[in-house]
């Protein structure tokens, strides 16, 4: 194994800690190993195995193990040529004549025989890796993209006749699926602890505007702005704002669900980490992807002055914003800001133009350049909304009138209209807690 990867030159980057790179080390080791040296040699091997097996666990592989972690590095390994492949394919080139030798490694590996060394190291490991068949897996356990897209790769490259065609497997790919945690996974949190500062989000639910009843206008605006971002198209800041379980942060994530095939990532911050936002865009201005800053339940007292980073951000200093990033935000305030009567206003004990305060404070709203209403329904919507979600439960068998009784002495007793409070009720029904 070792005389195949110390040949890689497009893929050398693969980390000597990974698990390929230790059981290349142990397999040359073993050549010229005496006796007492195979214990400790088994043991090493044995940790591969174990590092294996819990990579697999996370990412819910199945099958042959070793192909779907060969997949895997594969599919998540940044490097010129698969950055460049991310956004164009296949394409002509001189580095294409050391691609081509590393991906000819690579089928190799594929094909690898590990029995020869297992049976000097007295094991029998790769016998059951090769065709593992894991527990059933909890939903939300591991990342389901990422699972099936490598799961995917593995199976289309190990069925690949020749290097040209595992080739044109991995470009494919490369095109349609990315590359690294920013191709593969949906949405992202800040890590301080990572390199780039971002670190995947697993699970983001399933949520879709066809779920979410009502609020058509406010769908339509939001829905019309973030497919133009998509298709590379000018698109526009986003504010949603009003009042709280009305619908704000489920569009959001509907957005995402929709347009994640499309290229839409998503990246979640909150006011406290606004001093990484620079980092976060440098670290993705330059890919093939579309992002969305998700701020959720945003807003600001009086004494906060984080707002401002903002601001620059948004619109200002030397470095515009790259065209494939947007801020959207949610929160229960108009202007984002808390006001108070002094506000109103052009003098306070302590300031002689609050007007110009009060403009400051407006200026970060206004720099959002679409901003969307999301109300508390009327009644007759409330009943909408009620009946919408209970259509999707067939073993709600209550009649209309009946859902609709118990709907409105549920909002009286717990805060009011609202889909979540739809939302709660439907559960309770569920649940058989009214």
């Amino acid at each position: 194994m070792f005389e195949l990867t110390s040949r890689l030159v497009i893929y050398r980057g693969i980390g000597e800690d990974s698990i390929l790179m230790r059981l290349s080390d142990i397999l040359r080791r073993l050549e010229g190993a005496e006796n007492a040296e195979i214990s400790t040699l088994a043991g090493e091997y044995l940790d591969q195995v174990h590092a294996l097996l819990d990579l697999a666990t996370a990412n819910g592989f199945d099958e042959n193990l070793w192909k779907n972690y060969l997949a895997y590095l594969l599919a998540t390994t940044e490097t010129p040529f698969t950055l460049v492949s991310e956004k164009v394919g296949a394409r002509e080139g001189s580095v294409n004549t050391f691609a081509m030798e590393d991906i000819g490694i690579f089928k190799k590996l594929f094909e690898y025989d590990f029995a020869p060394a297992e049976e000097k190291l007295g094991l029998k490991c790769f016998s059951v890796l090769s065709d593992y068949h894991s527990v059933k897996k909890q939903e939300g356990s591991f990342n389901l993209n990422v699972s099936e897209k490598v799961r995917k790769l593995s199976r289309e490259f190990d069925a690949a006749k020749s290097t040209e065609e595992c080739y044109k497997v991995l470009t494919d790919f490369y095109r349609d699926y990315g590359v690294g945690k920013l191709g593969l996974n949906q949405a992202f949190r800040v890590d301080p602890e990572a390199q780039d500062f971002l670190s995947p989000i697993t699970t983001t639910g399933q949520e879709s505007f066809e779920k979410l009843y009502g609020y058509e206008m406010q769908k339509e605006r939001l829905i019309a702005n973030t497919e133009s971002f998509v298709k590379g198209h000018p698109a526009n800041n986003v504010l949603l704002y009003g009042d709280a379980g009305t619908g704000k942060s489920t569009s959001i994530k509907a957005l995402l669900n929709r347009y994640y095939p499309d290229g839409l990532r998503m990246i979640e911050v909150y006011k406290h980490e606004f001093s990484y936002l620079s980092r976060i865009i440098s670290a993705v201005k330059n890919r093939n992807y579309r992002f969305i800053i998700y701020m959720d339940d945003l807003s600001f007292e009086e004494f906060e002055v984080e707002y401002k980073y903002l601001k620059a951000v948004i619109e200002g200093g030397l470095e515009p914003k790259p065209e494939n990033v947007l801020i959207y935000a949610t929160s229960n305030r108009r202007h984002l800001i808390r006001e108070t009567w002094s506000d109103r206003s052009d003098r306070s004990d302590d300031e002689l133009h609050r007007s110009d305060t009060v403009q400051e404070k407006l200026s970060l709203a206004d720099r959002f350049g679409v901003t969307i209403g999301y109300f508390k329904p009327s009644p007759k919507e409330f009943q909408d909304i009620v009946l919408g979600i209970t259509s999707r439960y067939p073993e709600i068998t209550l009649s209309r009138e009946e859902i609709l009784l118990k709907a409105h002495q549920w909002e009286m007793r717990n805060g009011g209209l609202s889909g979540r409070v739809a939302e709660q009720f439907v559960k309770s029904l569920l649940g058989g807690v009214e």
